[in-house]
């Protein structure tokens, strides 16, 4: 009893003394490693070890799906495009949906088949799809995973079944991989929150069904869950990133090396449990538009506007109602003005407190006067004297 009394002080002087993260007791949880973050944010409510380097199993297909949403949105990629299998795709092991060498399936159906059912033979179609071999998909991988920060990542397969040591990641680098597939890409969500899907295998032998069940019990388990991805190997362990949804909160709690099946989702419940005890959400999406003088310009003056929507994560349960907001603006500036130049800030505070800012930016390019313009407009008033 003493113990468990000491045990929830700790827990308690820690939520007092760190206002901008916190850290739970290491009880909380017995996986060894996890990050527990706001998605909008991306502020971290809880960690453990979250820069240890481990092996990350299939939540490498994390990664896979954020390449192959980059290159829908770069138009390179439809959801109806065909995709073939090839002998080397069929080839792998473990989690698979059984896809035959030459077997054509859209890249929706692709996209069901890695994010619920884990297949690394879609992985694999999908990887020579999109760069011609594997080897240039995970090149690809390793570079968009620099490009966020992932500064303990290496990938060496788009599926994560190797055993290789140089294939590894961390708690905090799935959850920045996970932030940017769900915050950039949210129609990811309407794929890994599926419980269970039927697709038809089209080979030279004709026609079956064949059913997917997600491998994140989660999804049918913890209320207000709709994703992301699981992974188990003998090196890794047992891993999860889950992402859940509650009154317009959205979690990403990330477990790795748990050390069974159980543990990884009741420590991924845990860890959901406690942000949503624990955070609330202001959200400001509204824009402002000023005008702001321009100096020896034409126009005299230009709009500013601000381009980003902001976002504030309490953990200390304050009132987000009595956040205020303040602009602030130069009172001109001196063309020429530069298409997204700022021009001053919406300050928001909390209990007079600053919390945060965004920029207000110049929405359009605005030139400096020459002499021609000067005499046109020296001629223009002259005229317009005269009438």
């Amino acid at each position: 009893m003493i113990n468990k009394i000491v045990s929830y002080i700790m827990v308690i002087c820690l939520f007092c003394a760190v206002p901008q993260v916190v850290f739970a007791d290491e009880t909380v949880i017995t996986s060894p490693h996890a990050v527990l973050m706001e998605a909008s944010t991306g502020k971290i409510i809880y960690e453990k070890e979250k820069d240890v380097q481990v092996s990350p199993a299939s939540i490498t297909k994390i990664m896979t799906l954020l390449l192959i949403f980059d290159e829908i949105a770069n138009q390179n990629l439809d959801f109806e495009d065909e995709v073939t299998t090839s002998a080397y795709a069929k080839s792998m092991g473990g989690s698979q949906v059984y896809l035959e060498e030459g077997e054509k399936q859209s890249v929706e159906t692709m996209i069901k088949c890695i994010v619920i059912a884990s297949g690394n033979d879609a992985s694999v179609a999908m990887a020579e799809h999109i760069c011609g071999s594997e080897t240039e998909f995970v090149k690809r991988m390793n570079a968009r995973a620099k490009s966020l920060g992932m500064e303990h990542t290496n990938f060496e397969d788009c599926c994560g079944l190797t055993d290789s040591d140089n294939h590894y990641t961390t708690a905090y680098d799935v959850a920045l991989m996970s932030k940017e597939l769900i915050t950039k890409y949210p129609k990811i969500l309407d794929y890994s929150s599926v419980w269970m899907e039927t697709i038809t295998h089209h080979t030279n032998r004709g026609e079956s069904e064949f059913g997917l069940t997600n491998t994140n019990k989660l999804i049918r388990g913890y209320d207000g869950c709709v994703g992301l991805k699981t992974g188990s190997t003998s090196k890794a362990k047992y891993c999860v990133s889950a992402v859940a949804k509650r009154n317009g909160l959205t979690l990403i709690s990330v477990i790795m090396t748990a050390p069974d099946y159980k543990a990884r989702f009741q420590d991924g419940a845990t860890l959901l449990n406690l942000g949503f005890a624990t955070c609330s959400l202001y959200e400001d999406k509204s824009t402002v538009k000023k005008k702001v003088p321009v100096k020896k310009s034409v126009q005299r003056e230009g709009i500013c506007e601000n381009k980003k929507k902001f976002s504030y994560l309490d953990t200390e349960g304050k009132s987000l109602s009595k956040i205020e907001k303040k602009i602030q603006l130069k009172e001109s500036v001196e063309a020429p003005v530069t298409k997204g130049m700022k021009a001053g800030e919406i300050q928001y505070y909390l209990e007079n407190e600053k919390i945060g800012s965004i920029d207000l930016v110049f929405s359009q390019n605005i030139e400096k006067a020459r002499y021609v313009d000067y005499l046109k407009m020296v001629l223009e008033k002259f005229f317009r004297n005269r009438d």
